[in-house]
C-alpha cells in the first residue's frame, strides 16, 4: 500500500496555484511530485492534487492511502460533506473515475503539521513560477 501526501497551495484566492505530492512505500519516499497549476481557489488546488497524485499511483500499486490536511477535501471524498461548488463537481468526477482503477483507497485528514514536505513541495512548484516570471 502507498502512502501519499497531497496539497494545493494558492497564493490569492483565487490565485496562482500549484500542487505537491510525496508518495511512499515503506516509510521510504519512491516518488515526489510538485507543479504550477495556474490560477485556482485554494479548495481548486487540493483536488488538482489528489486527481494528479491518482493519475501519477495508477501503475504502482492497487491500493493506496491518502492523507492531507484538507479538512474539506478529505470530509467530501469520505462523503461526510455534500460538494456544492460546480468546479469541484468536474474535478471530483474525474477524481472517481480515477478510483475505480485501485482496489482500495482510504482518505485520511492531518494535521497540517505532519503534511509539511508536500506543502513545501507546492510552495516550490510556485516559487518557481514566480520567479521565472518575474524575470521577463
Amino acid at each position: 500500500m502507498l502512502d501519499v501526501h497531497i496539497d494545493g497551495a494558492s497564493r490569492g484566492n483565487p490565485g496562482l496555484s500549484a500542487i505537491g505530492i510525496t508518495i511512499k512505500n515503506d516509510d521510504k519516499i519512491i516518488k515526489e511530485h510538485c507543479e504550477f497549476i495556474g490560477i485556482r481557489t485554494n479548495n481548486q488546488a487540493e483536488y488538482e492534487a489528489l486527481r494528479r497524485a491518482l493519475e501519477i499511483c495508477i501503475d504502482m500499486d492497487g491500493e493506496v492511502n491518502i492523507s492531507s490536511d484538507s479538512e474539506l477535501l478529505i470530509n467530501q471524498r469520505n462523503l461526510k460533506y455534500r460538494i456544492r461548488s460546480q468546479e469541484l463537481k468536474i474535478i471530483s468526477r474525474e477524481i472517481t473515475n480515477l478510483e475505480k482503477n485501485y482496489d482500495k483507497i482510504t482518505y485520511k485528514h492531518i494535521p497540517r503539521t505532519k503534511n509539511s514536505r508536500a506543502d513545501y513541495l507546492a510552495n516550490k512548484a510556485l516559487d518557481k513560477y514566480v520567479g521565472a516570471n518575474s524575470k521577463k
